[in-house]
């Protein structure tokens, strides 16, 4: 006897995973507040000034990234921008998803890859791109591809480039503060007697020094998964039709092609472009099986 789904409503679906996505950050805040505060128990101020300099630093620097990460992201998969004239339904059915959520036009960007991909880009709805490969144009049906360009357009729609940069920064500092109090341990001419009536603090702060990377990285990898699943079912909300989204990944599934991009870039797609076989929970993006469940029940 088959087991029935139970019905999901995607504006539910949505709710849910923007809570878990909020909640996930406020771990990754939690966790660079206790890595500074143990470490403030132990190391000197001017370390502190020096860490509080390069921290402005690397803010500023990735606020350049993120201000420009569009062009970043288009030149470095070597994508070019779509001729009209050339992609006449492509610009259709985004027309008519733009319209039908109040986006306004994004962008469109063509990959020459054979391989089923897409991706959004922009630091806001206003300067957005859609890029999708030549491998989905030819590759998916008129339904499927509306339910890819509904994934990319929900992303842009819940501020997704926005919320994952601020993450990244956060993640960032994190692995900048521990690895910086690691290297002090090794370098610093500081009294070793305040070091042995900190004997406890000090063994915290190696051991959270040590551990705290890993744990706020599988974080920011479980955030991206909340965020995809969360574009599934924005795609839902803005075609009212799961199953072109459902029939995309699954020939997203077996289509065997990977994509020629960097690790650093292969977040923002709608699937692994690399086609990685590693543990769920290193993953960026949600097992395409549970995706298509999801959505078979909305």
């Amino acid at each position: 006897m088959t087991k029935q789904i139970q019905h999901i409503n995607f504006r539910d679906q949505i709710a849910r995973n923007k809570r878990n996505s909020i909640f996930l950050l406020i771990i990754i805040f939690l966790v660079l507040i206790g890595l500074g505060w143990i470490i403030g128990k132990i190391i000197h101020a001017d370390f502190f000034i020096f860490m509080a300099i390069f921290s402005l630093f690397s803010i500023f620097y990735i606020w350049l990234t993120y201000y420009f990460s569009a062009s970043i992201a288009l030149w470095s998969v070597g994508a070019k921008e779509a001729p009209k004239d050339q992609y006449k339904q492509l610009y259709n059915i985004v027309e008519g998803l733009t319209i039908g959520s109040g986006l306004p036009m994004p962008k469109i960007y063509i990959m020459n890859q054979d391989a089923i991909n897409a991706f959004a880009t922009g630091r806001n709805p206003k300067n957005s791109v859609v890029c999708v490969t030549k491998g989905a144009l030819q590759k998916l049906s008129k339904d499927e591809l509306e339910g890819v360009l509904a994934h990319e357009l929900s992303h842009i729609k819940n501020y997704d480039i926005r919320f994952v940069t601020l993450v990244a920064v956060v993640v960032g500092l994190i692995e900048i503060i521990a690895q910086m109090f690691l290297r002090s341990m090794f370098y610093s001419s500081g009294n070793r007697d305040d070091n042995k009536g900190n004997l406890v603090f000090f063994i915290i702060g190696i051991a959270l020094a040590i551990i705290a990377p890993i744990v706020v990285k599988l974080v920011q990898l479980a955030i991206s998964r909340r965020r995809e699943y969360m574009a599934d079912a924005g795609a839902v909300e803005i075609t009212r039709y799961p199953k072109g989204l459902i029939g995309a990944l699954e020939k997203i599934k077996y289509d065997g092609k990977r994509l020629n991009v960097s690790k650093a870039v292969a977040p923002m797609f709608i699937s692994d472009p690399l086609k990685e076989r590693i543990f769920a929970i290193f993953q960026t993006h949600p097992p395409i099986d549970e995706r298509i469940k999801i959505l078979k029940a909305m």
